[in-house]
C-alpha cells in the first residue's frame, strides 16, 4: 500500500462495484437503488502488482446543510482531502448529467488530482456517454466496466505515476515498500501476537454504535444522527489500544426479521452477520433505557452460536434514572436467557460523553485472552478424573459409561474432545455438568465452550 485513491461520483454510478473490484472482495453493499452507501469504506486495493488504499464514498449530493445527505457529503469531502488521487466516476450509459458537470467544477478547483472514469462502458450502449465525458474538460476519460472488470489495464496506467511518486517518497524516508502482504494487507512476517483483535460493534438500530466508534477513534469518522438505520455497510477501521492493534467494525443495526422489508436492509443485515462470523470479540450495544429485548437476545445467541467472545455494553447510561435497579434487572435477564455464557462481561458506558470506555476495552482484552486460552492435556485428565469421581456418568444398557480421555482440540473458542465408551448415550445434562465445571475450575467465564464426544481408546495408552 503506497498511496490513497478515493472514488467520487453522484449516486448510483457504480462506485461500490468498482471498490469491490479493486479490493477483490464483495465488501461494499451493491444495489440498483441509489444512495446505498453512506459511510466511507476503506480497503486494500490492487491492480496487478500495484497496491494502494482505496476509499468508497457516498454519492455526492448538492446539499450543504445538516441533513443526512449534507452529513454524507462532508464525509465524502473528508475522503477527498485524504486522497492522493480521486476517481470521478460517471455512468456512461446514462450519459453526462448536470450533477456530473456541477461536481466536476467542484473537483476542478480542488488540490487533489482527479482522473475521470466512465463506468458501464461494456458493449455499445456506453459509447455515447463516453464521448460526452470529454465535454467535462478533465482530460481523456478512462473507459471502465467495474462489473465485468474491463478497463483495469487503462486504470493501472493512469494510476502508475501516483504509485511511482509515493514509492519514491517512501524510499527517501526509509520505508520498505516491498514488504509482502497477506490477503488482509498484513505483513507476512508479522508475528501472531501483533495481529489486530477483530472487534465488531453490533446491536439494534439507533443504540449508539457509530457514536461509540467515533468516540474511540477521537474523530467523526462515521455518520451519526437521530435517524435510525444510518449505517448500512459494515465499516472496518484500524485502531490501537494500549499498544495492541484493534480492527473496529461498525455494523448496521439488526431489527427483527419480520420487520425487514427493504432489500438494502436485508443486505445490510447479511453484512452484519458476516462481520460477526469474522470477528473475534463482539460488543453487543444496548440502549440503557430499553435493555436486552427479544432482538438483543437473538443477536447475542447468534454471536454465541458462531463461537465468538461476547461482551454486553449498556450505552446511554447517563440517561438511566434507577441505575442499580436497571443493572440488577439486566444481570437477571442474562442469567436466565444466556446461561450458555455464564459470566459474560457487562459494562455500562456513555458513548456520547466518553464515559467508561476504558473499562469496556479492558473487558474486550480480558475476554479475548480467555477465548484464546489453552489447557494442558495432563491438567484436563486430572480434572476429568476428579469430576467423574464426584459425579459418575450414568448407566447405559446396564453398564457404566466410561470417560476415558480428554484433550483440548482447539481454541477460539476453547473446544474439547472426550473419548467415551458409548458417546451416543452420554446425556446432554452430563455434558452441561462438565462445561460448568470447566468454566468454574479453569476460570473461563463469559465465553462459549464446546465439548465433543468421541468413541475410541486413549491414544496414549500402551498397546496390548
Amino acid at each position: 500500500m503506497t498511496f490513497t485513491v478515493t472514488i467520487i461520483g453522484r449516486p448510483n454510478v457504480g462506485k461500490s462495484t468498482l471498490f469491490n473490484r479493486l479490493v477483490g472482495k464483495r465488501l461494499a453493499i451493491v444495489d440498483d437503488q441509489p444512495g446505498v452507501t453512506r459511510d466511507r469504506r476503506e480497503g486494500e486495493g490492487r491492480i496487478s502488482d500495484m497496491r494502494f488504499r482505496v476509499i468508497d464514498t457516498a454519492g455526492l449530493e448538492d446539499t450543504l446543510d445538516d441533513s443526512l445527505e449534507g452529513r454524507m457529503r462532508r464525509q465524502t469531502e473528508q475522503a477527498l482531502q485524504d486522497a492522493d488521487v480521486a476517481l470521478l466516476l460517471i455512468d456512461a450509459r446514462a450519459g453526462l448529467t448536470p450533477l456530473d458537470e456541477h461536481f466536476a467544477q467542484v473537483l476542478r478547483r480542488h488540490e487533489t488530482p482527479v482522473l475521470l472514469c466512465a463506468n458501464k462502458c461494456e458493449g455499445a450502449a456506453g459509447q455515447p456517454g463516453l464521448m460526452e465525458a470529454y465535454g467535462l474538460g478533465m482530460g481523456d476519460p478512462i473507459a471502465l466496466s467495474a462489473e465485468h472488470g474491463e478497463g483495469m489495464i487503462d486504470l493501472y496506467q493512469a494510476l502508475l505515476p501516483y504509485a511511482e511518486e509515493a514509492e519514491a517518497h517512501e524510499a527517501i524516508n526509509g520505508v520498505d515498500v516491498n514488504v509482502e502482504l497477506d490477503e488482509d494487507g498484513e505483513p507476512l512476517e508479522e508475528e501472531a501476537p501483533n495481529r489486530p483483535i477483530q472487534l465488531a460493534i453490533v446491536g439494534r438500530p439507533n443504540v449508539g454504535k457509530s457514536t461509540l466508534v467515533n468516540k474511540l477513534l477521537g474523530e467523526d469518522r462515521l455518520l451519526t444522527g437521530p435517524e435510525a438505520g444510518i449505517t448500512r455497510d459494515s465499516i472496518a477501521l484500524d485502531w490501537e489500544w494500549k499498544g495492541r492493534p484493534v480492527k473496529l467494525v461498525d455494523t448496521a443495526g439488526l431489527r427483527r426479521r419480520g420487520k425487514v422489508t427493504d432489500k438494502v436492509e436485508r443486505l445490510s443485515a447479511a453484512d452484519t452477520l458476516r462481520a460477526v462470523r469474522f470477528a473475534q470479540v463482539v460488543a453487543l450495544v444496548l440502549d440503557g433505557n430499553d435493555m436486552l429485548e427479544k432482538q438483543d437476545l437473538t443477536i447475542a445467541r447468534q454471536v454465541i452460536e458462531e463461537g465468538r467472545a461476547l461482551i454486553i455494553v449498556a450505552n446511554k447510561w447517563d440517561a438511566v434514572d434507577a441505575k442499580q435497579e436497571a443493572l440488577d434487572k439486566l444481570h437477571d435477564r442474562i442469567m436466565t436467557s444466556l446461561p450458555q455464557v455464564k459470566g459474560v462481561p457487562v459494562v455500562t458506558i456513555s458513548a456520547l460523553k466518553g464515559r467508561n470506555l476504558d473499562r469496556m476495552l479492558d473487558a474486550v482484552l480480558k475476554i479475548y485472552e480467555t477465548w484464546n486460552r489453552r489447557i494442558s492435556t495432563s491438567r484436563l485428565n486430572e480434572w476429568l478424573y476428579a469430576m467423574t469421581e464426584a459425579h459418575p456418568p450414568p448407566l447405559a444398557r446396564g453398564r457404566r459409561i466410561k470417560l476415558r480421555y480428554m484433550t483440548q482440540a482447539k481454541t477460539r473458542p476453547p473446544t474439547f474432545a472426550i473419548f467415551v465408551s458409548v458417546p451416543e448415550d452420554l446425556p446432554e445434562s452430563y455434558i452441561r455438568y462438565l462445561v460448568n465445571g470447566l468454566r468454574e475450575d479453569f476460570d473461563l467465564p463469559g465465553i462459549p465452550l464446546r465439548i465433543h464426544t468421541r468413541k475410541g481408546k486413549n491414544p496414549f495408552a500402551p498397546k496390548s
